[in-house]
Protein backbone atom coordinates (compact mmCIF):
# COMPACT_ATOMS: atom_id res chain seq x y z
CA UNK A 1 0.00 0.00 0.00
CA UNK A 2 1.76 3.17 -1.19
CA UNK A 3 1.98 6.38 0.78
CA UNK A 4 0.58 9.24 -1.30
CA UNK A 5 0.83 11.86 1.44
CA UNK A 6 3.33 13.25 3.90
CA UNK A 7 5.24 10.90 6.16
CA UNK A 8 3.15 10.19 9.28
CA UNK A 9 4.16 11.86 12.52
CA UNK A 10 4.07 10.25 15.94
CA UNK A 11 1.06 11.38 17.99
CA UNK A 12 1.99 9.69 21.31
CA UNK A 13 5.03 8.12 22.93
CA UNK A 14 5.18 5.66 25.80
CA UNK A 15 5.51 1.93 26.30
CA UNK A 16 3.53 -1.31 26.22
CA UNK A 17 3.34 -2.87 29.67
CA UNK A 18 3.28 -6.68 29.29
CA UNK A 19 3.67 -8.30 32.70
CA UNK A 20 7.05 -7.01 33.88
CA UNK A 21 8.20 -6.31 30.31
CA UNK A 22 8.08 -2.73 29.01
CA UNK A 23 8.32 -2.11 25.27
CA UNK A 24 9.02 1.58 24.35
CA UNK A 25 6.78 2.57 21.44
CA UNK A 26 5.28 5.43 19.47
CA UNK A 27 1.78 5.69 17.96
CA UNK A 28 1.02 6.72 14.39
CA UNK A 29 -2.46 7.23 12.93
CA UNK A 30 -3.27 4.16 10.83
CA UNK A 31 -6.12 5.65 8.77
CA UNK A 32 -6.17 8.86 6.73
CA UNK A 33 -9.76 9.81 5.92
CA UNK A 34 -10.26 11.13 2.39
CA UNK A 35 -13.52 13.02 2.63
CA UNK A 36 -13.93 15.88 0.14
CA UNK A 37 -14.13 18.97 2.35
CA UNK A 38 -15.76 22.21 1.25
CA UNK A 39 -15.48 25.65 2.87
CA UNK A 40 -18.33 28.11 3.18
CA UNK A 41 -17.73 31.19 1.02
CA UNK A 42 -19.59 34.46 0.47
CA UNK A 43 -21.17 34.03 -2.98
CA UNK A 44 -20.73 37.69 -3.95
CA UNK A 45 -16.97 38.02 -3.34
CA UNK A 46 -15.69 34.45 -2.70
CA UNK A 47 -14.33 35.29 0.79
CA UNK A 48 -14.31 32.68 3.58
CA UNK A 49 -17.11 32.80 6.15
CA UNK A 50 -16.05 33.15 9.79
CA UNK A 51 -18.02 31.45 12.54
CA UNK A 52 -18.75 33.60 15.61
CA UNK A 53 -19.74 32.66 19.17
CA UNK A 54 -22.96 34.60 19.83
CA UNK A 55 -24.97 34.70 23.06
CA UNK A 56 -28.50 33.36 22.47
CA UNK A 57 -29.92 35.87 25.02
CA UNK A 58 -28.56 39.21 23.79
CA UNK A 59 -27.12 38.37 20.35
CA UNK A 60 -23.70 39.76 21.32
CA UNK A 61 -20.45 38.05 20.32
CA UNK A 62 -18.86 36.36 23.37
CA UNK A 63 -15.06 36.58 23.88
CA UNK A 64 -13.25 33.31 24.63
CA UNK A 65 -12.37 34.33 28.21
CA UNK A 66 -16.09 34.62 29.09
CA UNK A 67 -16.92 31.04 28.05
CA UNK A 68 -17.63 28.42 30.74
CA UNK A 69 -18.54 24.73 30.50
CA UNK A 70 -22.10 23.76 31.38
CA UNK A 71 -23.75 20.32 31.52
CA UNK A 72 -27.47 20.35 30.66
CA UNK A 73 -29.59 18.70 33.39
CA UNK A 74 -32.95 19.91 32.08
CA UNK A 75 -34.46 22.35 29.60
CA UNK A 76 -32.36 25.53 29.90
CA UNK A 77 -30.89 24.26 33.18
CA UNK A 78 -27.13 23.72 33.40
CA UNK A 79 -24.52 22.75 35.96
CA UNK A 80 -21.41 24.90 35.42
CA UNK A 81 -18.13 23.00 35.94
CA UNK A 82 -14.84 24.84 36.42
CA UNK A 83 -11.86 23.66 34.29
CA UNK A 84 -9.80 23.23 37.48
CA UNK A 85 -12.43 20.83 38.82
CA UNK A 86 -12.19 18.75 35.63
CA UNK A 87 -8.39 18.85 35.73
CA UNK A 88 -8.46 17.40 39.25
CA UNK A 89 -10.42 14.39 37.90
CA UNK A 90 -8.22 13.85 34.83
CA UNK A 91 -6.71 10.33 34.74
CA UNK A 92 -3.03 10.14 35.57
CA UNK A 93 -0.97 10.24 32.37
CA UNK A 94 1.15 7.10 32.82
CA UNK A 95 2.37 6.85 29.19
CA UNK A 96 1.86 3.10 29.26
CA UNK A 97 -0.42 0.78 27.31
CA UNK A 98 -1.27 -1.59 30.16
CA UNK A 99 -2.36 -4.99 28.81
CA UNK A 100 -4.90 -6.45 31.25
CA UNK A 101 -6.22 -9.49 29.36
CA UNK A 102 -5.62 -11.57 26.24
CA UNK A 103 -8.77 -12.58 24.35
CA UNK A 104 -9.76 -14.14 21.01
CA UNK A 105 -10.39 -11.62 18.23
CA UNK A 106 -13.57 -13.52 17.30
CA UNK A 107 -14.97 -12.66 20.76
CA UNK A 108 -14.89 -8.90 19.99
CA UNK A 109 -17.78 -7.66 17.88
CA UNK A 110 -16.77 -4.86 15.46
CA UNK A 111 -19.36 -2.67 17.24
CA UNK A 112 -16.71 -2.14 19.91
CA UNK A 113 -13.96 -0.91 17.54
CA UNK A 114 -13.33 2.80 16.94
CA UNK A 115 -10.03 4.35 15.66
CA UNK A 116 -6.81 2.49 14.81
CA UNK A 117 -3.14 3.39 15.28
CA UNK A 118 0.11 1.73 14.24
CA UNK A 119 2.34 0.93 17.20
CA UNK A 120 6.03 1.30 16.25
CA UNK A 121 8.92 0.41 18.59
CA UNK A 122 11.66 2.79 19.63
CA UNK A 123 15.11 1.54 18.63
CA UNK A 124 15.75 0.24 22.15
CA UNK A 125 12.59 -1.89 22.08
CA UNK A 126 12.62 -3.63 18.70
CA UNK A 127 13.49 -7.10 20.07
CA UNK A 128 10.88 -7.02 22.85
CA UNK A 129 8.35 -5.65 20.34
CA UNK A 130 9.09 -8.50 17.92
CA UNK A 131 8.77 -11.02 20.74
CA UNK A 132 5.36 -9.68 21.78
CA UNK A 133 4.14 -9.51 18.16
CA UNK A 134 5.17 -13.09 17.33
CA UNK A 135 3.91 -14.51 20.64
CA UNK A 136 0.50 -12.86 20.15
CA UNK A 137 0.34 -14.06 16.55
CA UNK A 138 1.21 -17.65 17.54
CA UNK A 139 -1.33 -17.58 20.37
CA UNK A 140 -4.00 -16.04 18.14
CA UNK A 141 -4.79 -13.56 20.89
CA UNK A 142 -5.62 -9.86 21.17
CA UNK A 143 -4.40 -7.78 24.10
CA UNK A 144 -7.03 -5.69 25.88
CA UNK A 145 -5.43 -2.67 27.52
CA UNK A 146 -6.03 0.78 28.96
CA UNK A 147 -4.09 3.89 27.97
CA UNK A 148 -4.36 7.62 28.72
CA UNK A 149 -4.01 9.99 25.75
CA UNK A 150 -4.65 13.74 25.96
CA UNK A 151 -6.10 13.46 29.51
CA UNK A 152 -8.66 10.84 28.40
CA UNK A 153 -8.65 7.17 29.34
CA UNK A 154 -9.19 4.68 26.51
CA UNK A 155 -9.96 0.98 26.37
CA UNK A 156 -7.94 -0.46 23.48
CA UNK A 157 -7.31 -3.69 21.59
CA UNK A 158 -3.70 -4.48 20.64
CA UNK A 159 -3.25 -7.03 17.85
CA UNK A 160 -0.68 -8.13 15.26
CA UNK A 161 -1.39 -7.00 11.69
CA UNK A 162 1.33 -8.04 9.27
CA UNK A 163 4.67 -6.93 10.69
CA UNK A 164 3.19 -4.34 13.04
CA UNK A 165 1.12 -4.15 16.17
CA UNK A 166 -2.07 -2.14 15.75
CA UNK A 167 -3.85 -0.44 18.64
CA UNK A 168 -7.58 0.17 18.17
CA UNK A 169 -9.54 2.32 20.60
CA UNK A 170 -12.74 0.66 21.75
CA UNK A 171 -16.20 1.72 22.85
CA UNK A 172 -17.04 0.89 26.45
CA UNK A 173 -19.95 -1.51 26.93
CA UNK A 174 -22.32 1.21 28.20
CA UNK A 175 -21.66 3.21 24.99
CA UNK A 176 -22.98 0.44 22.71
CA UNK A 177 -26.77 0.69 22.34
CA UNK A 178 -28.41 -2.60 23.40
CA UNK A 179 -30.65 -4.26 20.82
CA UNK A 180 -33.46 -4.32 23.39
CA UNK A 181 -33.79 -0.56 22.82
CA UNK A 182 -34.61 -1.06 19.13
CA UNK A 183 -38.10 -1.35 17.69
CA UNK A 184 -38.97 -3.32 14.56
CA UNK A 185 -36.59 -6.29 14.79
CA UNK A 186 -38.17 -9.54 13.49
CA UNK A 187 -40.07 -11.61 16.03
CA UNK A 188 -41.15 -15.22 16.31
CA UNK A 189 -44.01 -14.63 13.84
CA UNK A 190 -41.58 -13.63 11.06
CA UNK A 191 -40.72 -17.16 9.98
CA UNK A 192 -38.92 -18.04 6.75
CA UNK A 193 -39.43 -21.26 4.84
CA UNK A 194 -36.72 -23.87 4.32
CA UNK A 195 -36.86 -23.16 0.57
CA UNK A 196 -36.35 -19.41 1.10
CA UNK A 197 -33.46 -20.09 3.48
CA UNK A 198 -31.82 -22.49 1.02
CA UNK A 199 -32.13 -19.96 -1.81
CA UNK A 200 -30.62 -17.21 0.37
CA UNK A 201 -27.72 -19.51 1.32
CA UNK A 202 -27.11 -20.29 -2.37
CA UNK A 203 -27.09 -16.55 -3.12
CA UNK A 204 -24.52 -15.99 -0.35
CA UNK A 205 -22.38 -18.87 -1.69
CA UNK A 206 -22.50 -17.42 -5.22
CA UNK A 207 -21.24 -14.04 -3.92
CA UNK A 208 -18.59 -15.50 -1.59
CA UNK A 209 -15.04 -14.23 -2.15
CA UNK A 210 -11.83 -13.52 -0.30
CA UNK A 211 -11.70 -9.99 1.11
CA UNK A 212 -9.65 -7.72 -1.17
CA UNK A 213 -9.96 -4.13 0.15
CA UNK A 214 -8.42 -2.67 -3.03
CA UNK A 215 -11.44 -3.71 -5.14
CA UNK A 216 -13.77 -1.31 -3.30
CA UNK A 217 -13.61 2.43 -4.02
CA UNK A 218 -15.54 5.46 -2.90
CA UNK A 219 -16.96 6.12 -6.38
CA UNK A 220 -18.92 9.16 -5.19
CA UNK A 221 -15.70 10.81 -3.93
CA UNK A 222 -14.01 10.02 -7.27
CA UNK A 223 -16.90 11.68 -9.16
CA UNK A 224 -16.85 14.79 -6.92
CA UNK A 225 -13.07 15.20 -7.34
CA UNK A 226 -13.39 14.76 -11.13
CA UNK A 227 -16.12 17.43 -11.16
CA UNK A 228 -13.87 19.82 -9.17
CA UNK A 229 -10.95 19.21 -11.56
CA UNK A 230 -13.11 19.91 -14.62
CA UNK A 231 -14.55 23.09 -13.09
CA UNK A 232 -11.07 24.27 -12.04
CA UNK A 233 -9.98 23.79 -15.67
CA UNK A 234 -12.84 26.03 -16.82
CA UNK A 235 -15.16 23.36 -18.25
CA UNK A 236 -18.86 24.21 -18.24
CA UNK A 237 -20.74 21.48 -16.37
CA UNK A 238 -24.22 20.35 -17.40
CA UNK A 239 -25.95 18.05 -14.92
CA UNK A 240 -26.89 14.70 -16.54
CA UNK A 241 -30.53 13.55 -16.36
CA UNK A 242 -31.33 11.45 -13.31
CA UNK A 243 -31.41 7.75 -14.19
CA UNK A 244 -34.59 5.88 -13.31
CA UNK A 245 -34.17 3.28 -10.59
CA UNK A 246 -35.47 -0.22 -11.32
CA UNK A 247 -38.68 -1.13 -9.55
CA UNK A 248 -37.89 -3.40 -6.57
CA UNK A 249 -39.23 -6.96 -6.70
CA UNK A 250 -41.78 -7.33 -3.91
CA UNK A 251 -42.14 -11.13 -3.84
CA UNK A 252 -39.31 -12.56 -1.69
CA UNK A 253 -38.89 -15.84 -3.62
CA UNK A 254 -38.97 -14.04 -6.97
CA UNK A 255 -36.34 -11.58 -5.71
CA UNK A 256 -34.12 -14.45 -4.49
CA UNK A 257 -34.43 -16.34 -7.78
CA UNK A 258 -33.68 -13.23 -9.86
CA UNK A 259 -30.71 -12.33 -7.64
CA UNK A 260 -29.30 -15.85 -7.84
CA UNK A 261 -29.68 -15.94 -11.64
CA UNK A 262 -27.93 -12.55 -11.95
CA UNK A 263 -25.10 -13.62 -9.65
CA UNK A 264 -24.54 -16.85 -11.53
CA UNK A 265 -24.59 -14.97 -14.84
CA UNK A 266 -21.95 -12.54 -13.60
CA UNK A 267 -19.68 -15.35 -12.32
CA UNK A 268 -19.91 -17.14 -15.72
CA UNK A 269 -19.10 -13.89 -17.55
CA UNK A 270 -16.05 -13.26 -15.38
Amino acid sequence: MGNNGAMPRSIWGGSISFGLVNVPVKLFTAVRKKDVRFHQLHATDGARINQKRVCSADGEEVPYEELVKGYEIGKDRYVVVDPDELDALSPESTHTIDIEDFVDLADIDPLFFDSSYYVVPDKAGTKAYRLLLEAMRDAGKVGIAKVVMRTKQYLVALRPVGDALVMTTMNFSDEVIPQEDLEGLPGSSDKVSDRELKMAQQLIDSLAAGFDPSKYRDTHRDEVLALIERKAAGEEIVAPPTAERPTPVVDLMAALEASLAAARGESKAS
